[in-house]
């Protein structure tokens, strides 16, 4: 497999740290356009102009703004991103829309982990590991083995994914890679990761 994966850009939600999961839509900040705009570049660095990969994105807004400033230095037409829901980010449930801070204040400092990058408990009405792991293994397994493609994803989503690629941490029975600021893009093959762009936008669970 020949994957470059990329997180989207910084939001409105990020940068107020709320929880944004796979339904609002929260448009990027001016911040979160100048990262995608550096995407961009970093990626017409590498590949340069209309190549010959399959191009995928999370229907999300957030995901899909940022695959249209990519198009742009790429020299690809927009509609040729396939949009699929096994990219969005996990489903924060009752959380979404809330700051992250009233989250813990409600709950307590235990349900996250003391990197501050996960949380220990599945958000009420919302999604967990194990699912997103299926869902994306079902995504990788519905590919064509002999197509590079790039992917524009999220936070928990990526992770995941290149955890199921490239391996890492155990969260909950599913190997889980290190956390990557928004505006950051991986590449990967035959099993092995090498960072291409490192975005400037925040990390942890409040990014979700």
């Amino acid at each position: 497999m020949d994957l470059i994966l990329a997180r989207h850009a910084e939001t409105v939600f990020n940068a107020a740290a709320r929880m944004q999961g796979n339904s609002a839509h929260t448009p990027l900040t001016r911040t979160g356009i100048a990262q995608a705009e550096a995407m961009g570049a970093a990626l017409h660095d590498v590949l340069g102009d209309s190549p010959d990969r399959d191009f995928w994105v999370s229907p999300s807004g957030r995901t899909q703004q940022t695959a249209a400033i990519v198009a742009e230095h790429l020299n690809v037409p927009f509609f040729a991103w396939r949009k699929d829901s096994r990219l969005q980010e996990i489903d924060v449930g009752q959380w979404e829309g809330r700051y992250y801070a009233d989250i813990v204040a409600d709950l307590g400092e235990h349900i996250v982990c003391p990197d501050r990058r996960l949380f220990r408990v599945e958000p009420p009405g919302g999604e967990w590991f194990p699912a997103i792991a299926a869902r994306l293994t079902d995504w990788l397994a519905s590919l064509d083995p002999s197509r590079p493609v790039l992917a524009i994803s999220h936070g928990i989503t990526a992770r995941v994914l290149r955890g199921i690629l490239v391996g890492g941490q155990d969260w909950q029975g599913v190997p889980v890679a290190a956390d990557a600021p928004q505006g950051t893009v991986f590449h990967i093959r035959d099993g092995v990761e090498t960072t291409l762009q490192v975005g400037s936008g925040v990390q942890g669970v409040r990014a979700a």
